[in-house]
């Protein structure tokens, strides 16, 4: 009898010690695995936060555009203070040598158009002038350094007395930022920019 409750309990040792061993392996083999998937090079690591700062920067463009389709001067002067933010976040030098010499043509332009709608809230007029500058500066942007969804260049015949004026869309529908919203709906989509983003 002795000897069948020894077996019994070197048989439940032996099993629990098994068990134990496997869940260990298990545990090491789960850490192994979240080592290698979240092992990148610095480079990728710059790039994707580069990557986040270009996204944010065109987030904060389309909440300008739709501050002005609103007729919001002081929503599309805050929206372009956002974006002189995220335009001095962005890392430049880990961008390829293309990707940085388009970004260091527009930059600066920008900045300028940016800096004039951020300090003219109460004359929407004049920031439509530099929105639609900082439009066509953006849609370069974009087509250079790509984007992570779909956007719409779109455009407007009537704007500044039937010269026309150019935007980025996050939509199909057309919200204008020119005329507001005496026509909002005045303008069509001009080009569907879908190259992926960098």
């Amino acid at each position: 009898m002795k000897k069948v409750i020894a077996v019994v309990i070197i048989t439940v040792g032996v099993f629990l010690f098994a068990c134990n061993s496997g869940n260990n392996k298990s545990k090491e083999t789960e850490k192994s695995t979240q080592v290698i998937a979240n092992a990148g090079s610095p480079s990728d690591t710059t790039l994707q936060s580069s990557a986040s700062t270009i996204k944010d920067l065109v987030s904060s463009y389309l909440q300008l555009k739709n501050a002005l389709a609103a007729d919001d001067g002081k929503g599309a002067a805050k929206a372009a203070d956002e974006m002189k933010a995220s335009l001095s976040a962005i890392d430049v030098s880990r961008f390829d040598s293309a990707q940085k010499k388009s970004y260091n043509n527009l930059a600066d332009d920008i900045k300028e158009h940016t800096e004039h709608i951020g300090a003219n809230g109460s004359d929407i007029e004049h920031q439509r002038e530099h929105f639609e500058m900082l439009s066509g500066d953006m849609i370069d942007l974009v087509k250079a350094l790509g984007t992570t969804s779909t956007m719409y260049a779109d455009y407007c015949p009537m704007y500044n007395n039937n010269k026309g004026g150019m935007w980025l869309s996050e939509a199909k529908e057309i919200s204008n930022p020119y005329l507001g919203k005496k026509m909002p709906k005045c303008g069509v989509v001009k080009a569907e920019i879908n190259t992926e983003g960098k």
